[in-house]
């Protein structure tokens, strides 16, 4: 996915706000956030969205492995985790990312 704007970050060939990166995902800060801390949790591989990553189990299961752990780091009151899969989800970017919010009370429902 040539254009798809998260692979050229992972390339290195966009800039971004990198806080960890491993063989298989990154974490970056949100350009838009929403929240106190808003971090966002992709594949380095392109997947579409959740539904297409949902196959390789170790692949998800290393993404909600780090959201658990940023949130449980960073939300010391709580945090909350979302996945916007689709246009009716609200999905932007169509490359599997995982939102990472915190550091305020957030409010229900959110949107």
């Amino acid at each position: 996915m040539s254009q798809c704007i998260f692979c050229k970050i992972a390339r290195g060939e966009s800039p971004a706000d990198v806080l960890y990166r491993d063989e298989q995902l990154l974490v970056l800060k949100d350009i838009n956030p929403q929240a106190p801390v808003h971090l966002l949790v992709i594949p380095v591989e392109h997947y579409p969205n959740l539904q297409q990553a949902s196959a390789n189990s170790a692949l998800v299961s290393a993404l909600i492995k780090k959201c658990t752990q940023l949130g449980s780091e960073l939300g010391s009151q709580g945090y909350r985790i979302v996945v916007n899969t689709g246009p009716d989800g609200g999905q932007t970017v169509d490359h599997l990312h995982i939102h990472v919010l915190a550091g305020r009370p957030l409010q229900w429902p959110p949107g």
